[in-house]
Protein backbone atom coordinates (compact mmCIF):
# COMPACT_ATOMS: atom_id res chain seq x y z
CA UNK A 1 0.00 0.00 0.00
CA UNK A 2 1.57 3.69 -1.19
CA UNK A 3 0.66 6.81 0.95
CA UNK A 4 0.45 9.75 0.29
CA UNK A 5 0.20 13.21 2.28
CA UNK A 6 -0.72 16.04 0.74
CA UNK A 7 -0.80 19.01 2.81
CA UNK A 8 -2.91 22.23 1.07
CA UNK A 9 -1.16 24.98 3.39
CA UNK A 10 -3.19 27.82 5.20
CA UNK A 11 -6.50 26.50 2.73
CA UNK A 12 -8.80 26.57 5.40
CA UNK A 13 -10.48 29.87 5.95
CA UNK A 14 -13.73 31.71 7.33
CA UNK A 15 -16.93 32.53 4.86
CA UNK A 16 -15.75 35.38 2.71
CA UNK A 17 -18.45 38.44 1.38
CA UNK A 18 -17.01 38.51 -1.72
CA UNK A 19 -17.87 34.97 -2.15
CA UNK A 20 -21.28 35.56 -1.04
CA UNK A 21 -21.03 33.93 1.89
CA UNK A 22 -18.59 30.59 0.66
CA UNK A 23 -15.10 29.56 1.69
CA UNK A 24 -12.21 29.64 -0.85
CA UNK A 25 -12.60 25.78 -0.40
CA UNK A 26 -16.16 25.83 -1.01
CA UNK A 27 -15.69 28.34 -4.04
CA UNK A 28 -13.13 26.79 -5.86
CA UNK A 29 -13.84 24.30 -8.74
CA UNK A 30 -12.25 21.06 -7.31
CA UNK A 31 -13.85 18.29 -8.91
CA UNK A 32 -11.02 15.80 -8.27
CA UNK A 33 -10.87 16.31 -4.45
CA UNK A 34 -14.97 16.37 -4.97
CA UNK A 35 -14.69 13.12 -6.36
CA UNK A 36 -12.53 10.96 -3.58
CA UNK A 37 -14.50 13.00 -1.03
CA UNK A 38 -17.61 10.58 -2.48
CA UNK A 39 -16.00 7.90 -1.35
CA UNK A 40 -13.33 8.41 0.86
CA UNK A 41 -13.73 10.15 4.64
CA UNK A 42 -14.29 13.42 5.60
CA UNK A 43 -13.76 14.84 8.62
CA UNK A 44 -12.58 17.53 11.08
CA UNK A 45 -8.72 18.13 13.15
CA UNK A 46 -7.82 20.07 15.55
CA UNK A 47 -4.05 20.05 13.95
CA UNK A 48 -2.31 21.44 16.57
CA UNK A 49 -3.37 22.25 20.25
CA UNK A 50 -5.25 25.07 20.78
CA UNK A 51 -3.18 26.64 23.16
CA UNK A 52 -0.41 26.68 20.46
CA UNK A 53 0.17 29.19 18.14
CA UNK A 54 -0.95 27.36 14.71
CA UNK A 55 2.41 28.19 12.73
CA UNK A 56 3.08 26.44 10.10
CA UNK A 57 6.36 24.37 11.70
CA UNK A 58 4.55 22.68 14.84
CA UNK A 59 1.46 21.97 12.51
CA UNK A 60 3.71 20.22 9.58
CA UNK A 61 4.61 18.79 12.89
CA UNK A 62 1.85 17.00 13.74
CA UNK A 63 0.59 16.00 10.29
CA UNK A 64 3.42 14.28 9.79
CA UNK A 65 2.66 12.10 13.41
CA UNK A 66 4.38 13.61 15.59
CA UNK A 67 3.23 15.52 18.45
CA UNK A 68 3.95 19.36 18.87
CA UNK A 69 3.29 19.77 22.12
CA UNK A 70 6.22 17.12 23.40
CA UNK A 71 8.80 17.92 20.34
CA UNK A 72 8.55 21.29 18.68
CA UNK A 73 11.33 23.72 20.11
CA UNK A 74 10.62 26.42 17.62
CA UNK A 75 10.82 27.28 13.75
CA UNK A 76 14.34 28.47 13.59
CA UNK A 77 16.32 25.24 14.52
CA UNK A 78 13.80 23.28 11.65
CA UNK A 79 14.39 25.74 8.73
CA UNK A 80 17.98 25.07 9.91
CA UNK A 81 18.49 21.76 9.50
CA UNK A 82 17.11 22.45 5.75
CA UNK A 83 19.20 24.36 5.40
CA UNK A 84 22.45 22.09 6.71
CA UNK A 85 23.52 24.70 8.89
CA UNK A 86 25.28 22.98 11.96
CA UNK A 87 23.95 23.12 15.25
CA UNK A 88 25.76 22.48 18.81
CA UNK A 89 23.75 22.09 21.59
CA UNK A 90 24.21 25.41 22.80
CA UNK A 91 23.54 27.14 19.54
CA UNK A 92 19.56 28.67 19.31
CA UNK A 93 18.49 29.25 15.95
CA UNK A 94 16.01 32.27 15.38
CA UNK A 95 14.47 32.51 11.71
CA UNK A 96 15.72 36.03 10.50
CA UNK A 97 12.67 37.20 7.82
CA UNK A 98 14.21 40.40 5.99
CA UNK A 99 11.03 42.60 5.83
CA UNK A 100 10.03 46.15 4.97
CA UNK A 101 9.32 48.98 7.66
CA UNK A 102 10.01 52.54 7.64
CA UNK A 103 11.55 52.40 11.00
CA UNK A 104 8.23 52.81 12.80
CA UNK A 105 5.50 49.84 11.19
CA UNK A 106 6.27 46.58 9.66
CA UNK A 107 4.71 47.39 6.05
CA UNK A 108 5.81 44.05 4.59
CA UNK A 109 6.85 40.65 5.65
CA UNK A 110 8.48 39.29 2.81
CA UNK A 111 10.21 42.72 1.20
CA UNK A 112 8.30 42.12 -2.34
CA UNK A 113 8.76 38.41 -2.06
CA UNK A 114 12.45 39.65 -3.07
CA UNK A 115 14.74 37.65 -5.23
CA UNK A 116 16.82 34.84 -3.79
CA UNK A 117 19.89 36.31 -5.29
CA UNK A 118 18.90 39.27 -4.46
CA UNK A 119 18.76 38.56 -0.46
CA UNK A 120 21.90 36.46 -0.28
CA UNK A 121 24.13 39.29 -0.88
CA UNK A 122 22.22 41.13 1.75
CA UNK A 123 22.58 39.07 4.28
CA UNK A 124 26.06 38.35 3.41
CA UNK A 125 26.69 41.94 3.70
CA UNK A 126 24.66 41.69 6.61
CA UNK A 127 27.03 38.98 7.98
CA UNK A 128 29.61 40.63 7.54
CA UNK A 129 28.87 43.92 9.36
CA UNK A 130 26.33 42.60 12.39
CA UNK A 131 28.08 39.03 12.87
CA UNK A 132 29.95 38.45 16.07
CA UNK A 133 31.90 35.51 17.44
CA UNK A 134 28.46 34.26 18.39
CA UNK A 135 25.78 35.66 16.17
CA UNK A 136 26.00 34.26 12.54
CA UNK A 137 23.37 34.90 9.29
CA UNK A 138 22.98 32.19 6.98
CA UNK A 139 20.86 33.24 3.38
CA UNK A 140 18.04 30.91 2.99
CA UNK A 141 15.40 31.12 0.15
CA UNK A 142 13.81 34.54 -0.69
CA UNK A 143 13.37 36.96 2.48
CA UNK A 144 13.53 33.45 4.44
CA UNK A 145 16.81 32.97 6.43
CA UNK A 146 18.32 31.92 9.87
CA UNK A 147 20.00 33.55 12.77
CA UNK A 148 22.43 31.45 14.75
CA UNK A 149 23.45 32.44 18.27
CA UNK A 150 25.81 30.53 20.08
CA UNK A 151 24.57 30.29 23.46
CA UNK A 152 21.29 32.53 23.09
CA UNK A 153 18.16 32.53 24.38
CA UNK A 154 15.03 30.53 24.07
CA UNK A 155 13.17 32.23 26.27
CA UNK A 156 12.19 35.63 24.53
CA UNK A 157 8.77 36.13 23.45
CA UNK A 158 8.92 37.19 19.28
CA UNK A 159 6.66 37.89 16.54
CA UNK A 160 6.30 36.47 13.49
CA UNK A 161 6.52 39.21 11.00
CA UNK A 162 3.77 37.92 8.05
CA UNK A 163 0.97 38.18 11.79
CA UNK A 164 2.16 41.37 12.36
CA UNK A 165 2.05 43.75 8.99
CA UNK A 166 0.72 47.50 10.38
CA UNK A 167 1.64 46.75 13.63
CA UNK A 168 4.27 49.36 15.35
CA UNK A 169 7.18 47.92 15.88
CA UNK A 170 7.29 49.23 19.62
CA UNK A 171 4.30 46.69 20.07
CA UNK A 172 6.41 43.91 18.44
CA UNK A 173 9.83 44.15 19.78
CA UNK A 174 11.12 40.95 21.10
CA UNK A 175 10.82 40.41 25.09
CA UNK A 176 12.82 38.54 27.67
CA UNK A 177 16.33 37.04 27.80
CA UNK A 178 18.26 38.61 25.33
CA UNK A 179 15.89 41.31 24.36
CA UNK A 180 18.45 43.83 24.50
CA UNK A 181 20.62 42.36 21.83
CA UNK A 182 17.84 41.30 19.43
CA UNK A 183 16.56 44.81 19.62
CA UNK A 184 20.22 46.28 18.88
CA UNK A 185 20.50 44.11 16.08
CA UNK A 186 17.44 45.15 14.21
CA UNK A 187 18.08 48.81 14.57
CA UNK A 188 21.50 48.27 13.04
CA UNK A 189 20.05 46.08 10.27
CA UNK A 190 17.84 49.25 9.25
CA UNK A 191 21.06 51.45 9.43
CA UNK A 192 22.74 49.30 7.05
CA UNK A 193 20.47 48.60 4.61
CA UNK A 194 17.85 51.26 4.24
CA UNK A 195 19.80 53.23 2.14
CA UNK A 196 21.48 51.06 0.29
CA UNK A 197 21.47 52.04 -3.73
CA UNK A 198 19.93 48.55 -3.86
CA UNK A 199 16.86 49.65 -1.87
CA UNK A 200 16.66 53.20 -3.42
CA UNK A 201 15.99 51.37 -6.54
CA UNK A 202 13.67 49.56 -5.24
CA UNK A 203 11.46 52.20 -4.17
CA UNK A 204 11.94 54.25 -7.37
CA UNK A 205 10.46 51.21 -8.96
CA UNK A 206 7.62 50.75 -6.68
CA UNK A 207 8.75 47.85 -4.65
CA UNK A 208 9.27 47.25 -1.07
CA UNK A 209 12.38 47.94 0.01
CA UNK A 210 14.56 44.85 1.97
CA UNK A 211 15.90 46.92 4.58
CA UNK A 212 14.59 45.23 8.24
CA UNK A 213 15.97 41.61 9.47
CA UNK A 214 13.62 40.71 11.71
CA UNK A 215 14.51 37.19 14.00
CA UNK A 216 11.87 35.05 15.34
CA UNK A 217 10.77 31.59 16.56
CA UNK A 218 14.09 30.76 18.50
CA UNK A 219 14.74 26.98 19.38
CA UNK A 220 16.90 24.71 19.91
CA UNK A 221 17.36 21.44 17.54
CA UNK A 222 14.57 19.41 18.14
CA UNK A 223 15.13 15.17 18.43
CA UNK A 224 12.64 13.46 16.37
CA UNK A 225 12.30 9.91 15.89
CA UNK A 226 13.27 8.78 11.97
CA UNK A 227 9.90 8.53 10.35
CA UNK A 228 11.29 5.68 8.95
CA UNK A 229 11.60 3.82 12.19
CA UNK A 230 8.61 5.46 13.94
CA UNK A 231 6.23 4.07 10.65
CA UNK A 232 8.47 0.86 9.27
CA UNK A 233 8.36 2.84 5.69
CA UNK A 234 11.19 5.08 4.34
CA UNK A 235 9.45 7.86 2.48
CA UNK A 236 10.15 11.44 0.70
CA UNK A 237 9.49 14.76 0.91
CA UNK A 238 8.51 17.54 -1.64
CA UNK A 239 8.65 20.97 -0.83
CA UNK A 240 10.17 24.28 -1.69
CA UNK A 241 9.00 25.86 1.66
CA UNK A 242 12.17 25.15 4.32
CA UNK A 243 10.54 24.85 7.40
CA UNK A 244 8.84 21.73 5.98
CA UNK A 245 11.82 20.36 4.39
CA UNK A 246 13.79 20.99 8.05
CA UNK A 247 10.99 18.43 9.41
CA UNK A 248 11.93 16.40 6.82
CA UNK A 249 15.67 16.18 7.28
CA UNK A 250 14.97 15.58 10.89
CA UNK A 251 12.98 12.76 10.17
CA UNK A 252 15.27 11.12 7.67
CA UNK A 253 13.08 11.40 4.82
CA UNK A 254 13.91 11.56 1.66
CA UNK A 255 14.09 15.29 0.13
CA UNK A 256 12.74 15.27 -3.34
CA UNK A 257 13.54 18.67 -5.36
CA UNK A 258 11.21 19.32 -8.15
CA UNK A 259 12.19 22.22 -10.89
CA UNK A 260 9.89 24.87 -10.75
CA UNK A 261 9.19 24.35 -7.15
CA UNK A 262 8.93 27.77 -5.69
CA UNK A 263 6.70 28.20 -2.62
CA UNK A 264 4.94 30.50 -4.28
CA UNK A 265 1.63 30.69 -6.67
CA UNK A 266 3.56 30.05 -10.04
CA UNK A 267 5.12 26.36 -8.36
CA UNK A 268 5.54 23.58 -10.49
CA UNK A 269 2.13 21.76 -9.52
CA UNK A 270 2.03 19.45 -12.21
CA UNK A 271 5.77 18.15 -11.52
CA UNK A 272 5.13 18.14 -7.17
CA UNK A 273 2.48 14.92 -8.12
CA UNK A 274 4.84 13.60 -11.12
CA UNK A 275 7.86 13.71 -8.92
CA UNK A 276 5.48 11.74 -6.23
CA UNK A 277 4.68 9.27 -8.12
CA UNK A 278 8.02 8.36 -9.40
CA UNK A 279 8.56 8.08 -5.86
CA UNK A 280 6.45 5.59 -5.04
CA UNK A 281 8.69 3.69 -7.00
CA UNK A 282 11.24 3.05 -4.02
CA UNK A 283 9.06 4.19 -1.04
CA UNK A 284 5.87 3.33 0.41
CA UNK A 285 5.35 7.30 1.87
CA UNK A 286 5.72 10.70 0.00
CA UNK A 287 5.01 13.84 1.40
CA UNK A 288 3.62 17.01 -1.03
CA UNK A 289 3.31 20.34 0.76
CA UNK A 290 1.95 23.25 -1.17
CA UNK A 291 2.51 26.86 0.18
CA UNK A 292 -0.06 28.84 -2.57
CA UNK A 293 -3.05 28.65 -0.53
CA UNK A 294 -1.27 30.16 2.54
CA UNK A 295 0.56 32.86 0.41
CA UNK A 296 -2.92 34.59 -1.10
CA UNK A 297 -4.32 34.00 2.78
CA UNK A 298 -1.38 36.21 4.08
CA UNK A 299 -1.76 38.88 0.74
CA UNK A 300 -6.08 38.85 1.60
CA UNK A 301 -6.31 37.86 -2.01
CA UNK A 302 -9.44 35.67 -2.24
CA UNK A 303 -9.29 35.46 -6.03
CA UNK A 304 -5.68 33.76 -5.88
CA UNK A 305 -6.66 31.76 -3.28
CA UNK A 306 -9.31 30.24 -5.03
CA UNK A 307 -7.14 30.04 -7.76
CA UNK A 308 -4.74 28.01 -5.94
CA UNK A 309 -6.93 25.74 -4.62
CA UNK A 310 -8.22 24.94 -7.98
CA UNK A 311 -4.63 24.62 -9.34
CA UNK A 312 -3.79 21.96 -6.44
CA UNK A 313 -6.99 20.14 -7.51
CA UNK A 314 -5.90 20.04 -11.38
CA UNK A 315 -2.93 19.70 -11.23
CA UNK A 316 -1.53 17.92 -8.40
CA UNK A 317 -4.64 15.73 -7.12
CA UNK A 318 -5.91 14.83 -10.80
CA UNK A 319 -2.11 14.04 -11.40
CA UNK A 320 -2.21 11.73 -9.07
CA UNK A 321 -5.50 10.21 -9.93
CA UNK A 322 -4.45 9.67 -13.45
CA UNK A 323 -0.82 8.00 -12.96
CA UNK A 324 -2.51 5.43 -10.00
CA UNK A 325 -5.92 5.12 -10.12
CA UNK A 326 -6.11 1.12 -11.33
CA UNK A 327 -2.30 0.63 -11.48
CA UNK A 328 -1.61 0.89 -7.30
CA UNK A 329 -3.15 0.62 -4.16
CA UNK A 330 -2.90 3.48 -2.24
CA UNK A 331 -4.55 6.00 0.74
CA UNK A 332 -4.46 9.58 0.38
CA UNK A 333 -4.61 12.15 3.24
CA UNK A 334 -4.84 15.95 2.26
CA UNK A 335 -5.48 18.61 4.88
CA UNK A 336 -4.90 22.14 5.20
CA UNK A 337 -2.17 22.72 8.13
CA UNK A 338 -4.17 25.72 9.65
CA UNK A 339 -6.62 28.50 8.28
CA UNK A 340 -5.48 31.46 6.70
CA UNK A 341 -8.30 33.90 6.74
CA UNK A 342 -7.83 36.30 3.83
CA UNK A 343 -10.09 38.41 6.34
CA UNK A 344 -7.74 38.59 8.44
CA UNK A 345 -4.60 38.01 6.40
CA UNK A 346 -3.10 35.78 9.74
CA UNK A 347 -3.17 32.24 10.74
CA UNK A 348 -6.46 31.34 13.04
CA UNK A 349 -6.35 28.59 15.60
CA UNK A 350 -9.28 26.14 15.15
CA UNK A 351 -10.24 23.19 13.21
CA UNK A 352 -9.88 22.38 9.44
CA UNK A 353 -11.13 19.90 7.22
CA UNK A 354 -9.33 16.56 6.42
CA UNK A 355 -10.21 14.09 3.63
CA UNK A 356 -8.91 9.96 3.30
CA UNK A 357 -9.59 7.82 0.61
CA UNK A 358 -8.46 4.71 0.21
CA UNK A 359 -8.28 3.33 -3.45
CA UNK A 360 -9.05 -0.14 -1.96
CA UNK A 361 -11.68 0.58 0.40
CA UNK A 362 -14.36 3.32 -1.49
CA UNK A 363 -17.09 4.03 1.09
CA UNK A 364 -20.65 4.26 0.36
CA UNK A 365 -21.87 6.42 3.20
CA UNK A 366 -24.91 7.40 1.49
CA UNK A 367 -24.47 11.00 2.45
CA UNK A 368 -21.59 12.66 0.84
CA UNK A 369 -19.79 14.99 3.08
CA UNK A 370 -18.13 18.20 1.06
CA UNK A 371 -14.69 18.26 1.28
CA UNK A 372 -14.79 22.12 2.48
CA UNK A 373 -15.39 23.72 6.19
CA UNK A 374 -19.08 22.33 5.85
CA UNK A 375 -18.21 19.31 6.80
CA UNK A 376 -16.74 20.54 10.44
CA UNK A 377 -20.25 21.20 11.45
CA UNK A 378 -21.60 17.53 9.74
CA UNK A 379 -18.71 15.08 10.18
CA UNK A 380 -18.84 12.57 12.34
CA UNK A 381 -15.25 11.64 12.39
CA UNK A 382 -13.14 14.28 14.45
CA UNK A 383 -9.64 13.80 15.74
CA UNK A 384 -8.74 16.11 18.56
CA UNK A 385 -4.88 15.79 17.92
CA UNK A 386 -3.56 15.78 14.41
CA UNK A 387 -0.62 14.18 15.08
CA UNK A 388 -3.23 11.55 15.42
CA UNK A 389 -4.20 11.39 11.38
CA UNK A 390 -0.68 9.69 10.44
CA UNK A 391 -1.84 6.83 12.14
CA UNK A 392 -5.13 6.72 10.07
CA UNK A 393 -3.13 7.50 7.19
CA UNK A 394 0.03 4.69 7.47
CA UNK A 395 -2.18 2.04 9.20
CA UNK A 396 -5.60 2.71 7.23
CA UNK A 397 -7.53 3.51 10.38
CA UNK A 398 -11.15 4.78 10.24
Amino acid sequence: MKTILLVIDGAADFPCESLDGQTPLQAAHTPHLDALARTGIVGSVQVTPVDMYPGSDAANMALLGYDPAKFYTGRGPIEAAAMQIPMEEKDVAFRCSLVTTDGVTMLDYSSGHIDTEDSRKLIELANSKLGTSSIKLFPGVSYRHIMRWTGGPTDVRTYPPHETVGRKLSEILPEGDGDVVLRKFIDDSINLLNDLPFNKRRREEGISPANTLWPWSPGRAPQLTAFSKKRGVTGGLISAVDVVRGLGVLTGLQIINVPGATGYFDTNYRGKAEYAVNALDHHDFVWIHVEAPDEAGHMGSVEEKVKAIENIDRHVVGTLRSLLDGKVDYRLLCAPDHMTPVSTTKHAIGPVPFLLYDSTRPLNRGHQLPYDERALDQTSTVVDEGYRLMDMLIEGQA
